[in-house]
């Protein structure tokens, strides 16, 4: 990629990942471009294509994120790479969802995957990570009255640091023909019930917290009824927890320390790290 701008445009850069891959690469001596509705560097919205063209000025790579909370976007990000290619972007590092290809067919995580591969002009690397351990320490999965509160039918997984996927994706940004056409799965070293997790985090913290498995129907139903995800992302929710539960969650491999020079991080050295989220304001 000699000759071009060479500067990375970070979708969801205020996000997990995002933040931290803006400092790696930084590190690396790139020049990076966070973007996101709300305290980035430019403002971006998927549902906005106005706020496209300016994101993209000057860009030769891009860390794809797509929009979160729904199943069907895939139209709206083959418009933008369309866009982000003819703006000169030349590679693309693609944020997907481990097991991606097992993923349900009302889902696009797929069809975007599949989209780059069928792109001649730009090089692309998929990331399909296990489930982040910041999930457990944020909104997302978080310890309430005592429990952490999923179903996973006592399976396991193996919960990965969002720094390391950070960490991983800044490799592929740094040096794209290296990784063009790899598919990395990074996770952590080891595979966990979210009993194992709970029983960390109580041995960390000295707070009891115990898991919580519920109807995954029940679950599912709930978090629609509350608002907190769509109606149609229920499907992907089902998809999730069922495969930890059929027993079908990511096993621990080598993908983070093969692409980074570094083992992953294990899920008590993240708990230590971050027991600030469990025991502020006790």
């Amino acid at each position: 990629m000699t000759g071009s701008p060479q500067t990375a445009l970070i979708l969801g850069g205020t996000g997990r990942t995002g933040s931290g891959l803006a400092k790696k690469l930084a590190e690396g001596g790139l020049a990076t471009r966070t973007a996101a509705r709300h305290g980035a560097d430019v403002h971006f919205d998927w549902d906005d294509p106005a706020t496209h063209p300016g994101a993209l000025t000057g860009v030769d790579r891009l860390y794809l994120v797509t929009p979160v909370m729904r199943v069907t976007y895939a139209d709206q990000v083959a418009a933008f790479l369309d866009l982000a290619e003819a703006a000169g972007v030349r590679h693309v590092t693609y944020l997907s969802t481990y097991g991606a290809d097992q993923a349900p067919p009302q889902a696009d995580i797929g069809a975007v995957e599949a989209d780059l591969a069928a792109r001649s002009n730009i090089t692309h690397c998929v990331l399909r990570p296990a489930w982040v351990m910041q999930n457990f320490a944020d909104a997302h999965l978080p310890v309430v009255n005592g429990a952490i509160t999923v179903p996973t039918g006592g399976g396991t997984e193996a919960f990965v640091d969002a720094d390391d996927i950070a960490a991983v994706s800044a490799e592929t940004l740094l040096a794209p023909t290296t990784h063009a056409g790899a598919h990395y799965a990074p996770t952590g070293p080891q595979a966990l019930t979210v009993a194992e997790v709970a029983d960390t985090i109580t041995a960390v913290t000295g707070r009891p917290v115990a898991h919580h498995d519920p109807d995954p129907e029940l679950w599912i139903g709930g978090a629609v009824a509350a608002g907190v995800v769509p109606a149609d992302y229920a499907v992907l929710l089902r998809w999730l927890t069922g495969t930890l539960s059929s027993g079908d969650g990511s096993t621990s491999n080598a993908d983070v320390e093969r692409v980074t020079g570094r083992p992953p991080t294990a899920f008590l050295d993240f708990a230590r790290r971050e027991a600030h989220a469990w025991t502020a304001g006790r």
